[in-house]
């Protein structure tokens, strides 16, 4: 775990620094885990993330942009009621615990001073914030409640006391000196890193694989030192905040970890930064796939569904395929019906349309009548022919539905909560899922909500992420000169540059946004197609989101996450 205690510690101080004092002008919850407190402090509105995720949980200064519902959940209704225009008096950390208190200050609706807590315990799927009425120690609400029947230690509802989690009782790392860490070490039963986590608090397995990695050669001389080298940097505040990328996976912590072994460090001016670039998407996409679990689930079982139908059509295909095979052995049995008597099980013909004069072995079943036998295959004759269009007609559909699904997996991918919302009534609207909305409970015709990005010069680059989105940007929204790209055959987003004559650069930063959103994102020299909007064109009947297109150019691109922060920047920028 990267959030740790130190961590924790100084996160604590960063917000400390930024917000005491501030006055909390509004309080969001966009998500059922997570609050947004917006406050004003030191002259600038600062956005505060409270997270109470099971994999996500945290406290940060975020610069991201968060959707709120259009109706607010009920704890957070009730933070407004009992927070909204308050004062941040103070910001602490209990001990070294992952546990964080906003101490707040204002007065209540009938004008008494009104004194209240916001706790932000961080704990894994145990992770919770909790308001308190800090005179009387008693829970107003929690974002998770906890019943005596799930933890019997304490109970997290409204009216209850607030208990603090069960302390550890670990040693204070801060409070220690060489002798101290010695004494609480066994170097005989090895695992000294994991020692060192039971030991002393605040310390995460991540920083204590960093301490033993530092020792070295590990032995009672160099552990102590390195331990302490560690532990005073942290008290100095001396921070790089940074993430370290490796092969197998990704960390941050306060400073850069040599025991990661990364191959690219990236570091940030700030933790809430640092913080808001490693979660970037993974917070949102976790969030799309508990939404959007059951629409995958449909979506990859009816691209399954035709896939096997393709290969069943592709079998059936190959007998009417023998349409012409099945007449030539009706009209050769019919010329030698002399010769073939009932019983035989196949009969060698002179097959006079060769004009070798060539045997054709026909085969017979016994148990028919030779004029049977023949009026069998015209029969089949007929059949294989009137087939043969049906089912390249029915393979044309269902390789289209494929097509189709396989985009909408793509879309999945890189969707937000309101693209999944967007799916799902696509979904709807083309019958594959059941609207279980009231008739007279009919969802207004909302026009949807795109993504904008500016490129380096300042032009507006606008992204559809999934088919209600592209059709709306490509058929409504984008003018007729204006610059359309789409990565080539292959599924992704439709992206225009709302410019007539885009510089070189623009072109080039709009095709990483193509190849970013779009299934080839992992991929390297994506072909990325661009033409004017006036060539592109949505055949009638087609899926949505499908269009055809020509006049268009190439150009080759790798999708780079740092460019598309880049512009996403501009775009805040602007």
């Amino acid at each position: 775990m990267s959030f740790d205690g130190l961590f924790t510690r100084a996160m604590v101080k960063e917000l400390t620094d930024l917000l005491k004092g501030g006055r909390i002008n509004k309080v969001h919850q966009p998500y059922k885990n997570e609050i947004i407190l917006v406050v004003r402090a030191n002259g600038k509105n600062q956005k505060v993330l409270l997270s109470a995720h099971p994999s996500h949980a945290r406290v940060q200064i975020s610069q991201e942009e968060y959707e709120n519902p259009s109706i607010p959940p009920m704890f957070c209704m009730l933070l407004r009621k009992h927070i909204e225009g308050y004062i941040l008096e103070d910001i602490r950390q209990v001990g070294l615990d992952r546990i964080i208190i906003f101490d707040i200050k204002g007065r209540n609706e009938i004008g008494d001073t009104s004194y209240k807590q916001l706790i932000v315990e961080i704990m894994g799927r145990h992770s919770n914030i909790i308001l308190v009425d800090r005179t009387k120690n008693m829970i107003l609400d929690s974002i998770k409640h906890v019943t005596s029947a799930v933890n019997t230690y304490r109970t997290v509802l409204p009216g209850h006391d607030y208990i603090l989690p069960p302390e550890q009782n670990k040693a204070n790392p801060f409070e220690a000196d060489e002798e101290d860490v010695l004494r609480h070490l066994d170097f005989n039963s090895g695992r000294l890193d994991k020692q060192l986590v039971n030991q002393f608090a605040g310390l995460s397995p991540l920083i204590a694989k960093e301490i033993t990695f530092q020792a070295g050669l590990v032995n009672r001389t160099t552990l102590p030192k390195a331990f302490l080298a560690i532990i005073e940097r942290v008290k100095r505040h001396d921070y790089s905040p940074s993430i370290m990328e490796s092969s197998e996976k990704e960390n941050f912590y306060l400073f850069p970890l040599d025991s990661s072994q990364s191959n690219q460090v990236k570091s940030f001016a700030t933790l809430g930064e640092a913080l808001d670039r490693y979660y970037f998407g993974k917070a949102e996409r976790d969030r799309v796939k508990q939404q959007a679990n059951d629409i995958e689930r449909l979506v990859v079982n009816e691209k399954e569904k035709n896939e096997k139908k393709i290969a069943k059509l592709e079998v059936t295909l190959q007998e009417a395929n023998k349409a012409q095979q099945f007449q030539l052995f009706g009209e050769l049995l019919t010329a030698n019906l002399y010769a073939v008597q009932k019983g035989l099980k196949e009969i060698d013909v002179v097959n006079y349309y060769d004009e070798t004069g060539a045997t054709v072995t026909i085969p017979l079943d016994p148990l028919k009548s030779p004029s049977e036998n023949a009026q069998k295959y015209f029969t089949k004759y007929q059949k294989a022919k009137n087939a043969l269009e049906i089912v390249k007609e029915q393979i044309e559909k269902a390789m289209a539905e494929v097509h189709y699904f396989e985009s909408l997996i793509q879309q999945l991918e890189t969707a937000s909560p309101k693209d999944v919302a967007e799916i799902r009534d696509e979904l709807i609207e083309e019958g594959y899922i059941r609207n279980r909305q009231k008739k007279h409970q009919k969802k207004q015709n909302q026009k949807p909500v795109l993504d904008h990005y500016y490129a380096s010069d300042g032009t507006e680059i606008i992204i559809g992420k999934n088919n209600k989105q592209n059709d709306y940007l490509t058929n409504r929204l984008a003018a007729r000169d204006e610059i359309w790209l789409h990565t080539k055959d292959i599924p992704g987003s439709h992206v225009v540059i709302r410019s007539k004559e885009p510089i070189e650069k623009t072109i080039h930063e709009a095709a990483i946004l193509a190849a970013f959103f779009s299934k080839a994102r992992s991929s390297s020299s994506v072909p990325v197609d661009f033409t004017r909007v006036r060539h592109v064109k949505k055949p009638s009947g087609a899926k949505p989101g499908f269009v055809i297109y020509d006049n268009q150019q190439t150009i080759y691109v790798t999708p780079d996450e740092e460019t598309v922060l880049k512009l996403k920047k501009h775009k805040n920028a602007n």
